[in-house]
């Protein structure tokens, strides 16, 4: 799989990505980076927290788990969850598919727009990883 890091998006440093969907309503879909799923392997299972319930940054906000290992996931962002991809808790392998795009995780109602200004930049996020 090519290691992908679209300029569209923000990243945090443990892997979570953010696309901004609606600067004026303050919503944001959430997933896993390309890097992520790289590291991980095969995905097996996904746990996500349930539509309605509040999701704070920098807390855990599920859990991925490969054939290889369990990862945490940690909300970039503080909000409530407007919906979660209830196609991938069923077959988290298709993150991998298309992570960027039908391989997203949580749609959130940010509540603190500056949550996104501590977020990290494509270039910031690249060189993070050696990737520049």
């Amino acid at each position: 799989m090519a290691l992908e890091f679209p300029d569209t998006l923000l990243y945090q440093d443990s892997h979570e990505y953010v696309r901004v969907e609606d600067e004026d309503d303050g919503v944001v879909t959430i997933g896993i980076t390309a890097y992520a799923i790289d590291e991980l392997g095969d995905l097996v299972f996904l746990e996500l927290p349930e539509v309605d319930s509040a999701v704070e940054k920098g807390e855990e906000c599920g859990t991925v788990e490969s054939v290889k290992a369990v990862a945490t996931l940690y909300s970039p962002v503080t909000g409530t969850v407007l919906a979660r991809n209830e196609t991938l808790i069923e077959s988290p392998e298709q993150i991998a598919d298309d992570p960027y795009g039908d391989g997203w995780l949580l749609r959130v109602k940010v509540e603190d727009p500056g949550d996104l200004d501590e977020l990290l930049s494509p270039e910031e996020y690249r060189g993070q990883l050696g990737a520049a």
